[in-house]
């Protein structure tokens, strides 16, 4: 079974973004940080993460911050994909004034174990991994060490479900765009 865990953007949602502008046309800075995406930082997406096995963790009955007491991480492999689901975006709806207002932030420790896993990619289905102004400093840090945060990952709430904890691939389409500090992807997993 195959879930497509990204977000979709319709023109609706990136007018009330203020993506686009009267007289400019495309708002380039806001462009890359469109739906499921992730904030590059400088670096390049290496295209052999394109392929990754994934792990998601139900914790939606979380509120605050997400402890590394609150997740067991022992089967977690070099590599994978971790993701994390708050139930924000099911809760809220993409952009809206409350869904970037509201967050169940990573705690330093948990992101400094995943590090320490040397997984490939954190994804989460809200606005970051972190409140600003902590969110851009957090990605920095991350991409520092070879790993990505994708923003805005959707149906997570169905993969968990679905796999109870198990293991799946998850496939990784970043657009093919330069010089922005985000970029939009696709991200697909399959059971």
């Amino acid at each position: 079974m195959k879930f497509d865990l990204s977000f979709n953007v319709d023109k609706k949602a990136l007018e009330a973004l203020g993506i686009f502008t009267q007289s400019l046309g495309l708002n380039t800075e806001k462009a890359g940080h469109v739906g499921t995406h992730f904030d590059v930082m400088d670096k390049e997406f290496p295209l052999e993460k394109m392929i990754t096995k994934g792990r998601v963790f139900d914790a939606s009955h979380l509120n605050g911050e997400l402890s590394l007491k609150d997740v067991d991480l022992s089967a977690v492999q070099p590599n994978d994909f971790v993701m994390f689901y708050s139930g924000i975006l099911k809760k809220y709806g993409y952009g809206s004034k409350e869904y970037f207002s509201t967050y169940l932030e990573l705690a330093d420790e948990l992101i400094d174990a995943l590090i320490a896993k040397k997984v490939s990619f954190i994804g989460v289905d809200m606005g970051g991994a972190k409140q600003p102004p902590n969110h851009p400093k957090t990605d920095q840090y991350c991409a520092d060490r070879g790993i990505f945060i994708i923003e805005n990952l959707d149906n997570l709430d169905l993969l968990s479900a679905e796999t109870k904890g198990s293991p799946f691939t998850v496939y990784t389409f970043p657009v093919h765009m330069s010089g922005f500090s985000g970029l939009p992807c696709r991200v697909v997993a399959e059971t």
